[in-house]
């Protein structure tokens, strides 16, 4: 009896001890995300997946930071192209564990977009039919996901600017797309930042929304405000940098 009890309270013992590293673990990654050093953040996550490989949230957060750290691999085309495809690769693995889950479709949808949506040809098209769907997933799931209603507003940005080309071959060869509009982007980039106004990147998106849109005025008031906001992201200086370039072109 003794020797069964000694069992049972080494096998809890070992449960809390699991549960707690896994916390610290993410604890750590989350820290990390905000220093920003990203790369860093994506190891520690990794870490968290060597423990639970079917952890959700760790899945979900390589997915996105292996999106963001690919973008920035300006001078490193394989390099860009490997990190797009593993965002994907934990993107997919987090739905195949729960397909409703708003942060995998999101993830996903952001992977899709990263990858193909600045292209052209049959591949943006398959995969902008691909991200529409699970952005929408995303946000059924959780319509407070401001990155879900973020990625939307790019989503709606980009098909609304597809050259005629493009459009005749949607047509003829898919069917067409679900219908997109300067007017939707900016409905949804305002979603995104009623949910979180110190989005950064999401303003400078909506700001070349109302751009397109002929309302320069309102673009340039969200580049001011932009500027003035905290880093959260390594890309976010950039960004700024941008924002200040098309504030002097846009005047």
């Amino acid at each position: 009896m003794k020797f069964s009890f000694t069992i049972l309270f080494s096998f809890f013992i070992g449960i809390i001890t699991y549960a707690q590293d896994i916390s610290a673990l993410i604890k750590e990654g989350d820290r990390l995300e905000r220093v920003p050093d990203e790369k860093a953040s994506f190891r520690k996550f990794k870490e968290v997946l060597k423990i639970s490989a079917t952890n959700i949230y760790a899945l979900n957060k390589c997915s996105e930071l292996c999106s963001r750290i690919g973008q920035r691999e300006i001078n490193n085309i394989k390099s860009r192209s490997e990190y797009y495809l593993t965002a994907k690769i934990y993107a997919e693995t987090s739905l195949k564990i729960d397909p409703n889950n708003s942060e995998a479709n999101c993830v996903m949808a952001i992977a899709l977009g990263r990858s193909t949506m600045s292209k052209s040809g049959k591949e943006k098209i398959i995969n902008a039919r691909e991200l529409k769907r699970h952005v929408d997933a995303s946000i059924a799931n959780d319509p407070q996901n401001f990155k879900a209603w973020h990625v939307l507003g790019r989503w709606q940005f980009e098909i609304s600017n597809l050259n005629t080309f493009e459009k005749s071959i949607i047509n003829i060869l898919y069917g067409g797309l679900p219908p997109a509009s300067l007017k939707q982007s900016i409905y949804a980039f305002e979603k995104s930042r009623a949910l979180r106004p110190e989005f950064v990147l999401n303003y400078f998106e909506m700001a070349k929304a109302y751009q397109k849109n002929n309302n320069t005025a309102k673009a340039i008031d969200y580049l001011k405000i932009l500027i003035t906001l905290p880093n959260q992201t390594e890309d976010d200086p950039e960004i700024k940098e941008k924002s200040k370039t098309l504030i002097i072109k846009w005047k």
